[in-house]
């Protein structure tokens, strides 16, 4: 079955953005790392930005936040596989620490950068439902800045119609003390909870 006219590829897509230069990002990333999941996917998962271990892979949500993000879908019986996975930008920026890359938030001007492939694909899987992890990945959704410890939990509806579900990045969970981790952690499945459907 051939895609609908004027509707884009996400195999040409995942091409074509390969060799994006449209930011600076692009020049010090190992690759461009692109959106994974079935094409016609219902649910769409949308983070900042690839990891340190995202970038040498080549995969999304592969390092220690994407197996958090896998322990919640798997708690919640969903399956990341029927999930199309992806970034708000999709090179991984970060600061030289010694032999370590530590993660860096992208800047307005990159976020803006790469909104058009974030849009490209929201094009071609047409979810009937997008989850925002984290503000980096609302305000890409939605064009404004989100305060997502005030709207977290929360549905905005996009003007392509598709509702957004604003919550936090696992990452997030990662960076608590033990002692705080889990009443966090069962509010964010709360929140990831609202993706099933009724």
């Amino acid at each position: 079955m051939t895609a609908a006219p004027g509707r884009p590829k996400l195999q040409q897509l995942r091409l074509d953005a390969a060799d994006c230069r449209k930011c600076p990002l692009g020049e010090r990333a190992t690759q461009t790392v692109w959106g994974e999941g079935p094409p016609k996917a219902p649910l769409m998962l949308v983070g900042e930005q690839p990891g340190d271990k995202e970038d040498l892979s080549g995969h999304p949500f592969v390092g220690p936040a994407g197996r958090l993000l896998d322990t919640a879908l798997q708690e919640l019986g969903l399956d990341r596989q029927a999930i199309y996975v992806t970034n708000a930008v999709k090179h991984f920026k970060y600061e030289q620490r010694g032999k370590r890359r530590m993660h860096k938030t992208p800047a307005q001007q990159e976020i803006e950068a790469c909104s058009h492939w974030l849009e490209s694909e929201i094009e071609a899987v047409r979810p009937r439902a997008v989850a925002a992890l984290g503000a980096t990945a609302a305000r890409a959704l939605l064009g404004r800045p989100v305060a997502v410890t005030r709207e977290r939990g929360g549905w905005v509806t996009r003007e392509d119609g598709i509702p957004v579900l604003i919550t936090l990045h696992p990452s997030a969970l990662l960076r608590l003390h033990d002692e705080d981790r889990t009443e966090a952690w069962a509010a964010w499945l709360d929140d990831l909870r609202r993706l099933l459907p009724r």
